[in-house]
């Protein structure tokens, strides 16, 4: 006579353990491809308006680098090396706006960062649940 109410096998309840755990990480793995090309589809508009923003904003920043130069030359025209001043002082004025730049684009960065957020906190859900599940079970 049985005593067990449940008449299924080790075998059986370790191929259901086994089906699920597939199901498990084929979700979870499924749910990090859809965000990453969610995300991957606005960074490629966003490059390609980058790179024609690149090109144009270059262009524009030599002639201004040049013209700004010339001024601050012909301000010291007195000068032998009105020249090397102007293009130093153009030179401090832009490492200057460029290091603040920097820094706001690193501080963006690690307010927004760039992972899957969804996933990860979709994953330590799922870590606090199976460790709940273990200790239960104990």
């Amino acid at each position: 006579m049985n005593n067990v109410p449940n008449s299924r096998t080790l075998a059986d309840v370790v191929a259901t353990m086994k089906e699920e755990a597939t199901e498990f990480v084929q979700t979870r793995v499924q749910l990090l491809k859809i965000e990453l090309q969610q995300k991957a589809g606005v960074l490629k508009a966003a490059a390609l308006l980058a790179a024609i923003a690149i090109a144009l904003l270059g262009t524009a920043y030599l002639l201004l680098t040049l013209a700004l130069a010339a001024l601050i030359a012909v301000a010291l025209a007195n000068n032998p090396y009105h020249w090397v001043f102007g293009f130093l002082t153009i030179a401090i004025l832009w490492s200057l706006g460029g290091g603040l730049a920097a820094y706001f684009a690193k501080r963006e960065f690690e307010l927004r960062g760039v992972l899957p957020r969804r996933t990860i906190e979709v994953l330590k859900a799922d870590k606090l649940w199976l460790q709940n599940e273990a200790r239960n079970q104990l």
